[in-house]
């Protein structure tokens, strides 16, 4: 199976069908395997500032994870502004570095300055591994045990 490089796109450089296709592998796995019942879809995915990243395969969209940008600091993303978020890779696709990857591509860009990201508490060693540092108590977010993670700049 081909991998591409990362893709990145703004909201409006999307075609519909990737749209469609990024939406498929995020309610898949955030609705469908893990069972969270918030709103997956808001409107940070289409904010011109959002960045769109992912790595498709010969069946579609095989990782993927958004940034976006908050102009004014939030709670819990220490000095960040660029916030990583709904990092997923498809469940036939798992365990082969894609979403670090994707972390490294955005680490890249962006890594000159501070990031932030609210993992999942089972998956932090991954951001670890990226240069991420878990900050604060561990907390839940839709129903599941998340901890807040920071990377200095470079």
């Amino acid at each position: 199976m081909t991998d591409s490089a990362p893709i990145q796109r703004t909201w409006s450089q999307l075609t519909r069908d990737n749209v469609f296709e990024l939406a498929r592998l995020r309610t898949e796995v955030f609705f469908l395997e893990q069972r969270i019942d918030e709103p997956e879809l808001d409107e940070r995915d289409r904010d011109e500032t959002t960045e769109h990243v992912w790595i498709a395969d010969d069946s579609g969209p095989a990782a993927y994870l958004r940034v976006v940008v908050d102009a004014v600091l939030q709670p819990g993303n220490q000095d960040a502004h660029r916030l990583i978020g709904r990092v997923v890779t498809r469940a036939d696709r798992r365990g082969e570095g894609l979403a670090g990857r994707l972390l490294a591509h955005v680490i890249a860009q962006h890594g000159d300055e501070p990031l932030a990201l609210h993992s999942q508490s089972y998956v932090q060693p991954l951001y670890a591994l990226a240069g991420f540092v878990a900050f604060g108590a561990e907390y839940v977010e839709a129903g599941i045990p998340h901890v807040s993670m920071y990377r200095a700049p470079s």
